[in-house]
């Protein structure tokens, strides 16, 4: 059985990452004490047939001193020899401010105080959870679809034994994604922007896609692009790096940084061992 354990700050998206992973056949326990997760996993791992794989979500919803126990929990998983990865959700504090106010809920750590209380609360609360978590997303810039997205290329049954690499198109102008691991500003290319007939249009479409590639700077770039990447991604997985997020910026990440995420993940997914999701951060902001 694999046991996926699930937590993070209240409004980073653990609902929608539930959703996703039941879609792609996770069974899935929300609101789970992290000392009831071990004695939860033994009964799943006992039950055979639609319990491989087990997602729990564990956040201080179960009360203000639950991850106190949770590092204990975690040994014990370990001394089952049980299949298990933590995944952890964060956001900017100016994001879960503004889906609270969008939202009208009460946080659950605020005890009907100000938001920014019971955010401050809850990552003193979370800090070893975080520490000691397989994996940590972002989602301050994500949407709901593209979140899903991310989820189910990181488990969707069908995952390849490599890295999971996501491509990742940006606009400086709204800051550079905060859980990249590789950057590349493609500001030096001729700006779209400024020919009419392809200002209102974006990398995904053929016109743009045609003029950003049509310069010679955009071929040599994208060749030692990949040829890069190529080489760094053997590398990273040697090193035992499971997931990649290679962003790659313009001014307002409509053109050509669109342009040459698409060149970059249409080569990456050429390789049947990793699995490659693309994102388009900021393709519909100012528009």
């Amino acid at each position: 059985m694999n046991l996926l354990i699930v937590t993070g700050l209240s409004g980073a998206g653990k609902t929608g990452v539930i959703k996703a992973l039941e879609d792609v056949g996770y069974y899935c326990v929300d609101n789970i004490p992290p000392e009831l997760i071990p004695k939860f996993a033994e009964i799943c791992s006992k039950a055979g047939e639609g319990m491989e794989r087990v997602a729990v979500v564990s956040d201080v919803r179960a009360g203000k001193d639950m991850f106190g126990e949770f590092s204990e929990a975690i040994d014990e998983l370990d001394e089952m020899g049980l299949e298990r990865e933590i995944l952890f959700l964060d956001a900017s504090d100016e994001a879960l401010i503004k889906r609270y106010k969008e939202t009208r809920r009460l946080h659950p750590g605020a005890g009907g105080g100000r938001i920014i209380d019971g955010i401050l609360k809850e990552r003193r609360l979370l800090s070893a959870a975080k520490a000691m978590a397989d994996h940590v997303l972002d989602t301050t810039d994500l949407s709901a679809a593209q979140l899903s997205a991310r989820i189910k290329a990181m488990f969707a049954d069908s995952r390849k034994s490599g890295i999971i690499i996501n491509v990742m198109s940006f606009g400086f102008k709204y800051g550079i994604p905060l859980d990249a691991d590789l950057v590349f500003d493609v500001r030096f290319l001729p700006n779209p922007f400024y020919i009419p007939e392809l200002k209102r249009s974006t990398g995904l479409e053929t016109n743009v896609h045609d003029y950003v590639m049509g310069f010679d700077e955009s071929r040599r770039f994208l060749n030692m692009l990949t040829a890069m990447i190529d080489f760094l991604v053997p590398e990273y997985i040697k090193e035992g790096k499971n997931q990649l997020v290679i962003a790659v910026g313009c001014t307002g990440g409509h053109h050509r940084s669109v342009t040459l995420a698409e060149e970059l993940y249409k080569f990456l997914k050429s390789d049947d061992e990793n699995s490659v999701v693309i994102t388009h951060r900021d393709i519909q902001k100012g528009v």
